[in-house]
């Protein structure tokens, strides 16, 4: 597995090489491709210039920065180059915090990071295991694309999970969305009534009962097309019907969840689960 960033992690005097990984990936999604309707080529996208509607190649590309209206400030790319940050091949954690303070909008994107040369194998494991029971989350900061991230750093498993953060600027304020509901007294039966609700459907988090159905009926659909046997199907939505008692239908969903479920046709029945 090609490693996504390499460089160092330091605590302190104790350094050791390490490589970044990411822990996510779309690649397995399906992915349609442009093409041309008439002939069934593919289609490709050209520059062009916006005043002059010529084409232009990439030895002419370059980064502008918006100064004024239609004017921009060429930047090339060996000036990016040349900012160099601290921490550009360097993790350095800077502080340990509790990790239940972090709040979980400023969690972005995972990474696995593991030792990346036997030398530095014991230094990488002696940080892991001073981190270990401690429930804290190392701080430190990196350059990813040319620009400089904090990120979490936590053990997991024989590595470090890594985890960038977002800076307050990428966040939006909760306040600006909320600030309009208002502060209502429910009826303590009708809360009552609610959690019970709750307490019917509690499980233990499994990922693995995750279906993308969309992606599973997709794949469906281009086989099918693919051998010739597709049938449209329009599919309709119907909106909940809007609820005029509540209460009403919260009884109503309390007795619903009292019925034993019908097993699907042609599955197997399926016992049901034990209730918390």
């Amino acid at each position: 597995m090609r490693p996504y960033w390499k460089g160092y992690l330091k605590l302190a005097l104790v350094s050791c090489p390490i490589a970044l990984h990411a822990a996510c990936s779309t690649a397995e999604r399906i992915a349609f491709r442009q093409v041309n309707k008439a002939t069934g080529n593919r289609l490709r996208q050209q520059l062009i210039d916006e005043e002059t509607g010529a084409p232009v190649g990439p030895v002419h590309k370059a980064r502008g920065y918006e100064v004024a209206k239609g004017e921009y400030l060429i930047v090339a790319d060996e000036e990016l180059d040349a900012i160099e940050i601290e921490s550009t091949h360097t993790i350095e954690i800077d502080s340990f915090v509790p990790r239940a303070q972090i709040d979980q909008r400023y969690f972005d994107t995972p990474y696995y990071i593991t030792p990346n040369e036997p030398v530095g194998q014991e230094a990488f494991a002696v940080i892991r295991e001073a981190m270990r029971g401690k429930e804290m989350v190392a701080l430190g900061r990196l350059v990813l694309s040319k620009r400089e991230r904090v990120i979490a750093l936590e053990p997991y498993d024989k590595g470090l999970l890594g985890t960038t953060l977002r800076y307050p600027s990428e966040v939006r304020k909760a306040e600006d969305y909320f600030c309009d509901l208002p502060e209502l007294t429910l009826a303590p039966d009708m809360l009552t009534l609610a959690e019970h609700i709750v307490d019917s459907k509690v499980a233990d988090f499994d990922p693995l009962t995750f279906r993308d159905r969309y992606e599973e009926a997709l794949l469906a659909h281009l086989k099918a097309k693919q051998a010739g046997a597709v049938h449209e199907r329009k599919q309709t939505f119907a909106a909940p019907r809007r609820v005029i008692n509540l209460m009403e239908a919260l009884r109503r969903s309390v007795a619903e969840d009292k019925k034993p479920a019908a097993p699907r046709r042609g599955a197997p029945a399926v016992p049901a689960r034990k209730r918390a």
